[in-house]
């Protein structure tokens, strides 16, 4: 496996090369025809080399997923990608977005509570040290209904607020959104950000949203169930280090986990199908960073976020 990886990481460099050089072959054509400033050059650059770096990792991913059925933070794609250049400076970061827990599915779109990851939710947040009833308003403000959950706010709340804030009703885009919910400030998010996502394994609004053990951090597989620990949670890291889960079965072979893993069965996975991408390229004093999360289907990806800044 380790060859294979080693292969698509010269496939990345490959792509990644070739942009470059396409790149300053249009820059040359902009400053012989233009003559644009420096700053807007590099800026243009940077853009494209950020753009390059995307699609190397999007390739890169579509290569792992393809080869392997499970995937881990030992995989090639897990380590930082850096490349330096006379053209500039690229550094390329991948996320599996399977390891966290979805904040859409505390909820039903009916309002009723989805009981397993809303449990999994409250455990996160008694782990980081934040008051579990919060989750009262994450429900609220993603459920059509307008009446509120005991710790949570419908419409009346959010309206009374100064500025008006207009609840979601619906499922949340990104996780900045929390900074809108009842309850919750920069601080508060900033704990949080780790260890969740709102972007689904399976189509927005499916009631599971798998997390894939091979590459949840320490909070999150604590959070799984009220049986477990942080000490179980490191057996599990250790565990996984030398001896990645294929299936979610595996789970058992941890000291302690036979009971657990069985109740665990349908909410865990061994293998991610959503990834955050961070692409930053440096041209000169110019800094382009690029965001995007896809979707795997299989190993074709389907972008669903980007953002560029």
């Amino acid at each position: 496996m380790k060859n294979r990886q080693g292969f698509a990481l010269v496939i990345v460099l490959i792509l990644v090369a070739l942009l470059t050089g396409i790149t300053v072959l249009f820059i040359t054509d902009v400053q012989q025809e233009t003559g644009s400033n420096r700053n807007s050059i590099n800026s243009v650059q940077g853009g494209l080399f950020a753009e390059g770096g995307i699609e190397g990792a999007l390739q890169l991913l579509s290569f792992t997923l393809g080869a392997n059925d499970y995937t881990t933070l030992e995989d090639t794609w897990a380590k930082p990608i850096l490349l330096e250049e006379e053209q500039g400076r690229l550094l390329v970061t991948i996320i599996d977005e399977s390891g966290k827990l979805n904040l859409n599915t505390v909820v039903l779109p009916n309002g009723m509570l989805n009981e397993p990851y809303n449990k999994m939710m409250r455990n996160l947040f008694r782990i980081q040290q934040l008051p579990e009833d919060m989750v009262d308003a994450i429900a609220d403000w993603i459920d059509l209904g307008d009446t509120p959950n005991p710790s949570g706010a419908e419409t009346d709340w959010y309206r009374s607020q100064r500025p008006f804030i207009k609840p979601r009703n619906g499922y949340m885009l990104t996780v900045d959104e929390l900074n809108r919910i009842k309850g919750f400030d920069g601080d508060t998010v900033d704990k949080l950000r780790p260890f969740v996502t709102v972007y689904a394994e399976g189509q927005l609004g499916s009631p599971a949203s798998p997390i894939n053990i091979n590459t949840a951090p320490r909070e999150v597989l604590a959070a799984l169930d009220e049986n477990m620990s942080l000490s179980l949670a490191d057996r599990i890291i250790e565990h996984r280090k030398t001896n990645p889960f294929k299936n979610p079965a595996e789970l058992v072979q941890v000291p302690g986990m036979s009971s657990i893993a069985t109740a665990l069965s349908t909410s865990i996975s061994t293998k991610g199908y959503v990834y955050r991408i961070l692409a930053e390229a440096t041209v000169g004093d110019t800094v382009r960073v690029i965001e995007a999360v896809a979707r795997f289907a299989g190993s074709t990806p389907y972008i669903i976020y980007w953002r560029e800044f």
